[in-house]
């Protein structure tokens, strides 16, 4: 008889641990809602590594002069020489 009364349990355990489950989830989700109180207001999304350098960027070329370039004359001294300087002719 014993036998017969536990494969009835095993066979019907879905349909009687699904409802409680759901009930514990339930008085529990509730209960830690009342605890905890509201949720603080949503602050404002931060923002992404990306858009936080480009603004940075922005901010620093906010105060130049961006018409004022340097010449690609002047820009040439700047640059590596050349292998044994015969790409390039000398400045006088």
């Amino acid at each position: 008889m014993w036998s017969v009364l536990w494969a009835a349990v095993r066979s019907k355990a879905p349909y009687v641990t699904f409802p409680v489950a759901f009930v514990v989830g339930l008085v529990g989700y509730h209960l830690e809602w009342f605890l905890r109180g509201d949720p603080p207001p949503a602050a404002e999304e931060e923002k992404s590594i990306s858009e936080q350098r480009e603004e940075r960027k922005l901010q620093e070329i906010a105060g130049k002069d961006l018409t004022k370039v340097v010449s690609l004359k002047d820009k040439l001294e700047f640059a590596p020489r050349a292998v044994l300087n015969r790409n390039r002719p000398e400045k006088s």
